[in-house]
């Protein structure tokens, strides 16, 4: 087995295990982030009163929405970058130690090859893993709508129009959340992000 091989697998294993240890808060955090609602002060909020709220309003399940795709984002980016890395990094190497015997240099990667070696596996790593982090987002964000009484049904028709609500009805599976995206913004629609993605990897 390639050492580019066994990296890229022992960086799923890990990241696949913290996903499923910090996920509940990951969940919190991009609600906090994409909460676009001005009518709810949530600012104040604490992580962990944001996290009773979601419990005692929608259940345990949807501190866990978006975990599946989230998983398999998380061990085909840790994967993807760390097999990308060593073989770039193989290749960097393999070129220094060239330009040694051609007088140049002391065969040793050098700081700008090394960072080089990291923009190029994280770049590639964007593009390939986008569309999963794009799925898993749109769950993560997806929120239970609460069931509403006739009564309060007739009270919000009596003293205002009523607001639509952005939220839909659970189940809110991957194949559903795909067919979603893609009749919004068609294939397009799983690299929305991309761009800014791809500039903070090169500024890491």
């Amino acid at each position: 087995m390639s050492d580019a091989l066994i990296n890229g697998l022992a960086g799923a294993g890990g990241g696949i295990i913290a996903q499923l240890i910090t996920y509940p808060l990951q969940t919190v955090n991009t609600r906090q982030q994409t909460e676009r609602d001005p009518k709810k002060d949530t600012r104040s909020q604490g992580t962990l009163e944001r996290m009773c709220q979601v419990v005692k309003e929608e259940g345990w399940e949807r501190l866990y929405g978006g975990l599946m795709p989230s998983v398999v984002g998380t061990a085909a980016s840790q994967g993807v970058y760390y097999y990308l890395y060593q073989i770039f990094r193989n290749k960097a190497e393999a070129a220094a130690l060239q330009q040694k015997k051609m007088g140049v240099g002391d065969g040793s990667v050098g700081m700008l090859s090394s960072l080089v070696v990291a923009v190029l596996s994280g770049s590639v790593n964007v593009l390939l893993t986008n569309p999963i982090w794009v799925v898993a987002t749109r769950m993560q964000t997806h929120r239970k709508e609460l069931n509403r009484t006739p009564a309060d049904q007739g009270l919000l028709v009596s003293t205002e129009q009523p607001i639509l609500s952005a939220v839909e009805h659970l189940p809110y599976g991957t194949s559903q959340v795909i067919q979603e995206i893609y009749s919004e913004a068609g294939i397009l629609g799983f690299w929305k992000g991309v761009l800014p993605t791809l500039i903070m990897v090169c500024w890491k």
